[in-house]
């Protein structure tokens, strides 16, 4: 797999907790690709891409490193990125 729907990906992730919501936090302009601000829930993203995610509060930095076909544990959610925010603490 080559790319992934960004709503997908996020719930896959576990950011949020349901692909509704994922969508929701998309279309309400609160996640950026590579510093550009993205209101498509089914835009295509690609590993290496750079994900900046505004939660209610907090902003979480996140590497694409990889897809996953179904949501696992959050065991199986931490290998789909690299949390860039902690990498430079």
């Amino acid at each position: 797999m080559e790319r992934q729907r960004l709503d997908k990906w996020l719930w896959h992730a576990r950011v949020v907790k349901a692909r509704t919501s994922a969508a929701a936090l998309v279309e309400a302009g609160h996640v950026r690709i590579n510093g550009v601000r993205e209101k498509a829930p089914g835009h295509g993203i690609k590993p290496g891409d750079v994900l900046t995610i505004a939660l209610d509060n907090s902003v979480r930095v996140l590497k694409v490193t990889g897809f996953s076909e179904r949501r696992g544990d959050a065991s199986a959610a931490r290998v789909l990125y690299e949390d860039l925010q902690n990498a430079k603490q």
